[in-house]
């Protein structure tokens, strides 16, 4: 049996560290978030449901969103041991200029009704973090104010093309003149999805004051007061909007969109163009005719089309038939650094994150972004250790199994037309 003795105080001591208290409540609520879904829990508990739903909502039954993020986790990582990963480099060039992490900030809409820093947020944390910040036709912060936010680091323009076809190329010659490198040209948008959510919601812009919406402001007066006493929310690209966002959205895109016209675009551009939206081979191959410097396989996180294809399971044939003609980025369903080590082992060049960008946004503005992107850097760094590699360009499939769950039915096996 062992000797009992009442403890010493000397002996107490070490084990008695209380942490000093700290009165930042903001650096207090993002210290104690580990993971994106944390971030994503406090910016559900300070954001009116509209506003986050826009952000948390993909297109009718939502299923292309859950099987995205699903796909994710229905993969096995295949480590090696005993490999010196003292040193891991989490960069590399991306579209011909260095990138410090594999992955960049999305082009969101809306984004000051988000949270009122908004874009300039989202723009200072990629300076910091040497990743691009790509601006969305449907930001809510003028080009050239991001550019003046991030005003040495690599600023990409999202292009919807408008129905009115000079003021879409007038809004490239602004970006282009104010020294962003890259233009991400949206394919996957002739009209806009159904997303319910928003029309339940009643979301609008401006946002309508209702019952509904003023009982679910009163636990979040924060939200309201930055709302409510900053710069009315505007639109880098548009004039003011009073309807429901799928409204907007179908009054200016334009069904007629074709080849020709993206090789139109692609002519008008000084820097590299990147076509977002692929979500089969045969595009990906007519793509490559077009003369592009890469592609976004996207379902526009499952908020156009549902039950469309998961851009995670087309990776690695797309890669394999054109991925030497240009570069091949991914989106849709990353939640952490592992989804994004496992894109990049299947071959992706690069990943965007919309979705876990606006979380750390609704979370705590610029510090909530901030956060983000160093809990999903760790988790890339970590990730690339626990397998065994010391830089990007050593992960292949070797290092990645994706399980099968949603298998395709074989097409020979479907019964013929009559």
């Amino acid at each position: 049996m062992p000797q009992r003795r009442l403890p010493k105080v000397h002996d107490l001591a070490p084990l008695m560290q209380f942490k000093k208290p700290s009165l930042d409540f903001k650096a207090n609520r993002l210290a104690k978030a580990q993971t994106v879904y944390d971030l994503r829990r406090i910016a559900q508990r300070r954001t009116p449901k509209a506003a986050f739903d826009y952000t948390e909502g993909a297109a009718e039954a939502e299923i292309s969103l859950g099987r995205a993020r699903q796909a994710f986790e229905d993969i096995q990582f295949n480590p090696s041991i005993l490999r010196n990963v003292a040193d891991v480099s989490t960069g590399w060039d991306v579209l011909g200029a260095p990138v410090s992490l594999p992955f960049g900030i999305a082009p969101t809409g809306f984004t000051r009704m988000m949270q009122t820093e908004g874009e300039v947020a989202g723009a200072h944390a990629a300076a910091k973090h040497g990743i691009p910040f790509s601006l969305s036709t449907m930001g809510t912060t003028g080009i050239e104010d991001v550019k003046a936010a991030n005003p040495h680091g690599r600023n990409w323009f999202q292009l919807y093309m408008w129905k009115d076809r000079d003021r879409s190329m007038a809004l490239v010659d602004r970006a282009a003149a104010a020294g962003f490198d890259t233009l991400l040209v949206t394919v996957d948008v002739p009209v806009a999805g159904a997303r319910l959510r928003d029309k339940r919601n009643g979301f609008s812009i401006p946002p309508q004051l209702t019952l509904g919406t003023v009982a679910n402001a009163i636990p979040r007066p924060w939200w309201w007061y930055d709302f409510l006493t900053t710069e009315p929310l505007s639109f880098a690209s548009l004039d003011r909007w009073s309807g429901t966002v799928g409204e907007l959205l179908d009054t200016m895109f334009d069904p007629t969109v074709d080849f020709d016209d993206l090789r139109w675009i692609r002519d008008q551009w000084p820097g590299k163009v990147v076509v977002k939206g692929i979500q089969n081979l045969d595009d990906a191959k007519k793509v490559a005719h077009v003369g592009v410097d890469g592609i976004i396989l996207s379902n526009h996180g499952g908020r156009q089309l549902d039950r469309a294809p998961i851009p995670f399971h087309l990776l690695p044939e797309i890669v394999r038939e054109v991925g030497s003609e240009y570069e091949v980025h991914l989106d849709t369903g990353i939640m952490s650094g592992a989804d994004i080590v496992a894109a990049v082992a299947l071959g992706a060049r690069f990943t965007l994150l919309g979705r876990a960008y606006l979380y750390g946004l609704m979370a705590g503005g610029e510090d909530g972004v901030n956060r983000m992107i160093e809990i999903v850097g760790e988790q890339v760094a970590r990730t690339m250790r626990l397998l065994g590699v010391n830089a990007l360009e050593e992960l292949g499939p070797q290092h990645v199994t994706q399980l099968v769950r949603l298998a395709p039915r074989s097409r020979t096996s479907l019964p013929s037309t009559p």
